[in-house]
Formats: C-alpha cells, sequence, structure tokens
C-alpha cells in the first residue's frame, strides 16, 4: 500500500504513521451510529482516516481526535488540513488518560491498541500502536464513561477477547452493551472482531454477524455497501 490513500471524498497521507490504514478501521468509521452527533471523539487516530470518514458522514459533527504517537498525530493534523472537512477537525497529541477537552461528547469512536500480555513487537513505535495492557483499557473505559454526553454511545472495535474485557470493565463505570457486530472474514472462518456499542442508557441489546469476504479475494455485498461512499473501487 503507497503512502497516499485516496478515498471518493479525501486523501490519507500514511507517512509517519507505524499503523497504516486497516480493516479495522474503516469498517468502524462506516458503522459507528449516533442520531446526528454534534461532538465527536476518535481515540487513537493514527493517520486520521476514521475521524475523516465520520466527518463525510455527519456534516453537522465537530471531531476531535486523540493520538499518543506524536508523529501520527502530526500526520493526522496533515491530513485534516488538507480535507474539506478542515474546519470541523482537530487534532491533539497526548495520552488519552490525561486527555481533558472541557466538553462532552454525542459519539466516541476507537480502534485501539489490542495486543494484551501478547509478545512485543520490536519495532517500538508498532509496539505502541498495537500492544497494551488491562490498565490501558480500564483508562479507555473510564474516559469514555466521563466524556459521554447522557444519550452518547461509544463504539469499539476489538478481537474476541479484548472486547468481552472491555465490556465487562464498563459495567463498572455504569455503561451498558447494546450492540455488539461479530466481524468474520467469510462465513466459514471464525470471528475475528466484535464492535461493540456502549451507552449509559439502557438499550435493547443486538447482536448480527458481518461478513467480509463472500469467496476467496470476492468481498460481500454487506462489505461493498458498507463502504461504497469511501472507498473509489465500489
Amino acid at each position: 500500500m503507497g503512502s497516499i490513500f485516496k478515498f471518493k471524498q479525501f486523501e490519507v497521507s500514511q507517512s509517519g504513521c507505524a499503523m497504516k490504514i486497516n480493516t479495522d478501521g474503516v469498517i468502524l468509521g462506516a458503522i459507528a451510529q449516533q442520531d446526528s452527533p454534534l461532538r465527536v471523539l476518535d481515540v487513537g487516530t493514527g493517520t486520521g482516516v476514521i475521524a475523516m470518514m465520520l466527518a463525510q458522514r455527519f456534516p453537522a459533527a465537530v471531531i476531535d481526535a486523540v493520538e499518543i504517537d506524536e508523529s501520527a498525530a502530526s500526520a493526522a493534523a496533515f491530513n485534516f488540513n488538507n480535507s474539506k472537512f478542515a474546519d470541523r477537525l482537530k487534532a491533539s497529541h497526548g495520552d488519552i488518560g490525561s486527555y481533558e477537552p472541557g466538553r462532552k461528547y454525542d459519539l466516541i469512536v476507537s480502534n485501539p491498541p489490542y495486543f494484551v500480555n501478547d509478545l512485543k513487537n520490536p519495532e517500538k513505535r508498532k509496539q505502541l500502536a498495537r500492544h497494551a495492557d488491562e490498565l490501558f483499557f480500564e483508562i479507555l473505559v473510564k474516559k469514555i464513561a466521563e466524556l459521554l454526553t447522557e444519550n452518547g454511545k461509544a463504539w469499539l472495535i476489538l478481537p474476541v477477547k479484548q472486547a468481552e474485557y472491555v465490556v465487562k470493565q464498563a459495567r463498572e463505570y455504569g455503561l451498558s452493551l447494546c450492540r455488539q457486530i461479530n466481524v468474520c472474514s467469510d462465513e466459514q472462518k471464525p470471528i475475528i472482531r466484535h464492535i461493540i456499542c456502549l451507552s449509559a442508557l439502557e438499550q435493547r441489546y443486538k447482536s448480527e454477524m458481518f461478513y467480509i469476504y463472500q469467496d476467496q479475494g470476492v468481498y460481500t455485498q454487506a462489505y461493498k455497501t458498507l463502504l461504497k461512499d469511501f472507498f473509489l473501487a465500489f
């Protein structure tokens, strides 16, 4: 994949980012739902792609993006400033645990690091981008609970094990699971990701399946429909 990724309404430079644009991020950016959000927070923005997808989807939303890696935060700021959504996007370098924006959010999204207690990647910046311990998730959930508006929703995409831990932690902070989307490569493969939606309001729980491929190298219609407003190929 080259350093520039072109979408239908914006471009993303991946230069300086340890973690490049990936399937997890674009699925989350296209699938996270909320009714007319005005304030949105993207935690661990990386290249900024999720934030820009949300800016495209929600034209009234002002979007803040936080990124702990300084080089990636700079790349996200560059991408924001070079997009047509520049006046509604802001990238900040920092740790979510110490992030104090002075406002609450209608929608919070995160495609966070997830290899908890697994073998560490020897490349330091990729290690920072991809690895987290359980304390990180507890801090993340606590901050989400603090920063969500009363009717707000938080959407995260995680491997099964980490998603189950986050849902458990969320209950400790007054958040409940209201929707779960189980992501599989295809119908013959096991679940590889949970997309979870958390809310402070008790809502009817829904669970559903989402398949990326219908055959080897052939995307499902659901995947193409989800991303048709973003990907040039669709």
